[in-house]
Parts: C-alpha cells; sequence; structure tokens
C-alpha cells in the first residue's frame, strides 16, 4: 500500500469501525473517512477519491449491495465486511467480492488486501 492510501469505512457500529482505521494505519492507510450510513458514504465518494473501501454487508436499516455497485460503476475497489463466513448468500453479482470476516485483526487485514490487490505473478 502506498503511503498516500484514502479508504472508506462504511460501517454502522463507531467501534468496529475505529478498529478497522486502527488496524488499515497499521497496515499502511494514509487517511481513512469512515461513514456509518450509505447516504454518508454517497456523499464522502462525491467529494473525495478513494483507493479503496470496506463495507460492512448489513448496515441495521439497510444492507451496502446497491453501494457496492455504485462503487463498482465509480472503478473503486472494495470488500465486504462481515460476521458472515462466507458469500454464498449475497447477490449473485457481488459474490466473488473479497470478505473480511468479523471479528479481523491485522494478519486477516493483510490478507484481505492481498486478495483486494493480488500482487502480479513473479
Amino acid at each position: 500500500m502506498n503511503a498516500r492510501t484514502r479508504v472508506l469505512v462504511l460501517e454502522d457500529s463507531l467501534i468496529i469501525a475505529m478498529e478497522a482505521e486502527d488496524i488499515l494505519r497499521l497496515v499502511g492507510a494514509d487517511t481513512i473517512d469512515i461513514a456509518n450510513s450509505v447516504d454518508q458514504a454517497r456523499d464522502a465518494i462525491r467529494v473525495a477519491d478513494y483507493d479503496f473501501a470496506l463495507l460492512d454487508v448489513n448496515l441495521g436499516e439497510a444492507m451496502s449491495f446497491d453501494f457496492a455497485r455504485d462503487l463498482s460503476l465509480a472503478n473503486i475497489p472494495f470488500g465486504f465486511v462481515s460476521g458472515y463466513s462466507d458469500t454464498q448468500d449475497f447477490p449473485a453479482d457481488l459474490q466473488d467480492v473479497p470478505l473480511l470476516v468479523k471479528p479481523f485483526d491485522e494478519n486477516a487485514m493483510r490478507d484481505f488486501l492481498q486478495k483486494l490487490f493480488p500482487s502480479p505473478a513473479e
């Protein structure tokens, strides 16, 4: 990850969002913006450029799948964060998106980022 990495975290739990922010800083993210609703996240991508986004799947009142499609259209890489252990129950067009399973730590975040941004084969 380069030193000027900007990440959007869509997460309705402030505690989990803060943990994600701390771990993202450990793995090298420079700027982390937290949105706790889809509306906040949509506003964020209108005013800033993001290198990638982490999306909590279940936001209480809504799921993040429609916003995930917005990110796809905007060419912003993203992955899901969820207590679900797999993506089988996700919409078919989103089942191949990288998944970071809660609770996660720095190693899990590094593995997730490797899936989100695979290294070119040597």
